[in-house]
């Protein structure tokens, strides 16, 4: 395993800094606004102790473990990872289980952003910023697939959906607010050519998913007939290709032709390169599998207590996924998001939100949904009447928010009571028995529509 000290690579002046920085001095690391909401939560390792060993082999692995496990402000959760596990197989009780993996989750989601930046410095920026588009949610990306393989699709779906409502409308509104708040009588502005991007791909989102619900009504009304009661679900299966193809598309626009709109400038208030590598590119990859696993492990717990405790704690399945898992799954990034609100850092907290919410729409969604037809589970994109309109009314609203490239706290106000008016519905409604795991093509309607209205 490499040497995690950052001095070992801080004196090779004309190594590792020439390779990561052009001929103009530009940073060539692939820094993303998602990378680095995630560094607002670390801190920097203490080497004085690792010094003091007195085995000087032992040194290099200490300060590696130092860093990977004591660099952020989220350690003190670390605890419930194992906790967890033990809870699990000493069968201490499912609810128990259920809180343990949520807290672990959090600390490992910031480790496996911090960990993706780190390789990132080494490979570049267009595979560093394929990385950060692939594992910037890779929590809610692990939870589906474990659901989605125990056959739980509505909690695949609530999961996603609710990943973006708190990326559009809690984080964001959060983040609006507070800086507004904090900075009475200072102009925010940020770059509205970023958001426009973002919104108009979150419209075209919601547009693919909107279709499987409004054909199954419009067959239901006799308004339309199919050629096929599997429809709706070959409509999901090719809507979801076409939102691949727009986000491979999104990709390139943001890593090749039109970088400088997804270059958020930061300014290191201690003088210090903060891209600078602290751990070696083989320490990286293998401690970003290792999290990776702890991961996967605590998603399992997550997903296979999720009904028990919902039983428990007398909340329906809907609200679990959709409200309690996006907000601890995404917490570490969610507050480096508000914290640099806070230092009027808008265009890094846009970003984030924005970013992470097109992540979830154009890529995890549809993934889940060609995952399923390839594992031959009948997963659409069909995600109901409310939960359809609660995502349509929330990417309205945040694209009418930021249209003129200012904000004030008023505007996080109003996303902040759109979520709490979502939430509330949800917190209300329960879902029928029958339908709390949907196993196939997610069509909700009364038995017979679709082969009534059959060509």
């Amino acid at each position: 395993m490499e040497s995690g000290l950052l001095r070992k690579y801080a004196s090779d002046a004309g190594g590792l800094r020439a390779a990561r920085h052009g001929p103009h001095g530009h940073s060539a690391s692939a820094r993303t606004a998602h990378s680095m909401s995630a560094s607002a939560l670390r801190k920097k390792s203490d080497a004085s102790l690792v010094r003091k060993v007195p085995f000087a082999p032992l040194r290099p692995l200490l300060a590696n473990l130092q860093e990977v496990f004591l660099g952020t402000k989220l350690a003190v959760l670390f605890p419930a990872v194992p906790l967890a596990i033990a809870a699990r197989y000493a069968h201490f009780g499912q609810v128990w289980v259920f809180a343990l993996s949520l807290l672990g989750l959090i600390p490992l989601a910031e480790r496996v952003s911090f960990l993706t930046e780190q390789i990132a410095i080494y490979t570049g920026p267009t595979v560093g910023g394929l990385l950060n588009a692939t594992c910037g949610n890779a929590t809610e990306l692990i939870i589906a697939l474990f659901a989605l393989m125990q056959g739980k699709i509505e909690v695949v779906k609530c999961s996603l959906l609710g990943s973006v409502l708190s990326n559009l409308l809690l984080v964001l509104g959060t983040s609006l607010f507070c800086g507004g708040i904090v900075n009475l009588g200072v102009d925010q502005p940020y770059d509205r050519k970023q958001a426009d991007v973002s919104t108009g791909l979150l419209i075209l989102g919601v547009l693919c998913q909107s279709l499987p619900l409004m054909l199954r009504y419009a067959v239901g009304a006799g308004e339309h007939s199919v050629a096929a009661d599997t429809t709706g679900l070959d409509l999901s299966r090719a809507c979801s290709i076409v939102m691949l193809l727009a986000y491979v598309a999104y990709l390139f626009f943001q890593l090749k032709t039109h970088t400088q709109l997804f270059e958020p400038q930061e300014i290191d208030e201690d003088g210090e390169d903060q891209e600078e590598a602290v751990i070696g590119f083989g320490s990286g990859l293998f401690w970003l599998a290792f999290k990776t696993v702890l991961i996967a492990i605590l998603s399992e717990f997550v997903v296979g207590t999720i009904e028990p405790t919902s039983q428990s704690w007398g909340l329906s399945v809907s609200f679990i996924s959709i409200i309690l898992l996006p907000i601890v799954g995404n917490a570490a990034e969610h507050a480096g998001a508000i914290i640099f609100a806070l230092k009027n850092k808008l265009d890094i907290t846009l970003g984030v939100a924005l970013g992470s919410a097109t992540q979830i729409s154009m890529f995890v969604v549809p993934l889940s949904v060609i995952v399923a037809w390839i594992a031959g589970i009948q997963m659409d994109l069909d995600f109901k009447l409310v939960e359809t309109g609660s995502l349509f009314v929330s990417v309205i609203v945040t694209s009418f928010t930021l249209q003129d490239g200012t904000s004030h706290y008023l505007k996080g106000i109003l996303l902040l009571l759109c979520y709490i008016v979502i939430g509330a519905c949800f917190f209300v409604t329960r879902q029928p028995s029958s339908h709390a795991n949907g196993n196939g093509a997610g069509m909700a309607v009364p038995s017979g529509t679709w082969n009534a209205q059959v060509a």
